[in-house]
């Protein structure tokens, strides 16, 4: 019967220690970046996504996969404490690609409960350099 008494104390007590795990959270400024309408020539476009630690443990970004080989992103590869700020820098090129609309998707794993997010960057790349397609329209 003790025996019976402690385990269901033990379990109990993992059960609680459990539920007061801490865990970090991430949260973009924003989870889209919109790079507009840029020309062929020049191809290749930069943003940087800020975010904050609003959990309550550190933060660690293990991995940034983009959805194809276009686009790379650098991330810290430090903890980020809780209430401290990071940014997720994000290079887009569009060389050897043919114009018109895109948007590409970047899956950011962490050690958060919810262990990937998804942020996005999107344009429209044109064959005509940006200044003259303006100039035709007037």
């Amino acid at each position: 019967m003790k025996t019976k008494l402690l385990l269901l104390i033990t379990m109990f007590t993992m059960a609680i220690g459990m539920q007061a795990k801490k865990f970090p959270q991430i949260k973009f400024e924003k989870t889209t970046i919109d790079f507009g309408t840029f020309s062929m020539d020049n191809p290749v476009q930069k943003c940087t996504f800020k975010f904050k630690n609003v959990g309550d443990a550190k933060l660690v970004i293990t991995a940034v996969h983009a959805s194809c080989g276009c686009t790379v992103a650098d991330y810290p590869k430090d903890f980020i404490a809780p209430g401290a700020s990071g940014e997720i820098t994000v290079t887009y090129d569009g060389s050897n690609k043919m114009p018109g609309r895109f948007k590409k998707n970047i899956q950011v794993f962490s050690n958060c409960k919810e262990d990937m997010t998804r942020i996005f960057i999107q344009g429209d790349m044109t064959d005509v350099p940006v200044s003259k397609k303006t100039e035709k329209q007037d």
